[in-house]
């Protein structure tokens, strides 16, 4: 997916990149019915779809399919955005994006289990309802694989395997109010919405510098390069280098 140009016959390094004073006042005037308004929005954030589906790579699915789905989301976040809240549009866009991409993978799911998988889960359950004859008592997983004569991890592997997955939007509790869902009791302190989010927002900064800012921040901090080092490479002196280093830095800081 990362190395493809064209998605949905759209040139992805051509998308457009609006400033955030260009979206809000493309805000207020597809509120007001602007429909050009609206395309132009449209268009200008499909960026946004196009970072966001980075996200859900190596699942198997058809990248022009997720990118669709994801404007499908940034069309919704479009129409419900409130522009009288004081947020940035990718801050209530990107989750909307999110939710409609998890909605399709959930609805679309096809868990595929391998044969010998299922044929192990189903003598698994033979050798269950044997022990439970002689014992009158649910077996252990030990038992089982020593019933068996197979490792314990393939008794749990096969187990697993075969069970009906439950959505993370499963409801788990309700006291009348806001349901309380799966995703909410799993926690994830690497991969949270907020780490994702400033990876956005840093990505999205990065992008507003200029070639040669970006070439100095590449070799500095991905290469490791002295600013010495990188004066050389780059044909400048030092000092210009750590000027151009430091406002980088700076314009980085600001946008995010």
């Amino acid at each position: 997916m990362q190395g493809k140009v064209e998605i949905c016959g759209v040139n992805t390094s051509k998308l457009k990149v609006l400033r955030n004073e260009e979206t809000m006042e493309l805000l207020r005037r597809t509120k007001e019915g602007d429909k050009e308004a609206r395309e132009k929005l449209i268009n200008g954030n499909l960026r946004l779809v196009l970072s966001v589906i980075q996200k859900f790579t190596g699942r198997g699915e058809n990248a022009d399919d997720l990118f669709q789905v994801g404007c499908v989301g940034l069309i919704k976040a479009i129409d419900n955005f409130d522009i009288t809240q004081p947020v940035r549009f990718s801050t209530y866009g990107v989750p909307m994006i999110v939710g409609e991409i998890r909605r399709y993978l959930r609805d679309n799911s096809a868990i595929r289990v391998s044969r010998s998988m299922r044929d192990t889960a189903y003598k698994i359950m033979q050798a269950r309802e044997r022990l439970m004859a002689q014992s009158q008592r649910e077996p252990t997983v030990e038992q089982l694989a020593q019933e068996l004569g197979i490792p314990r991890e393939d008794v749990v592997f096969a187990m697993d395997a075969i069970m009906d997955p439950v959505s993370l939007f499963e409801p788990v509790y309700s006291d009348g109010g806001d349901t309380v869902c799966v995703m909410d009791q799993v926690k994830d302190t690497k991969n949270t919405d907020e780490h994702w989010l400033e990876h956005i927002a840093l990505k999205d900064a990065l992008e507003r510098l200029g070639e040669r800012e970006k070439h100095i921040l590449a070799l500095r901090f991905y290469e490791g390069k002295t600013q010495m080092e990188v004066s050389a490479e780059v044909g400048i002196s030092q000092a210009q280098v750590s000027r151009l280093e430091k406002n980088a830095l700076k314009t980085i800081q600001k946008n995010i």
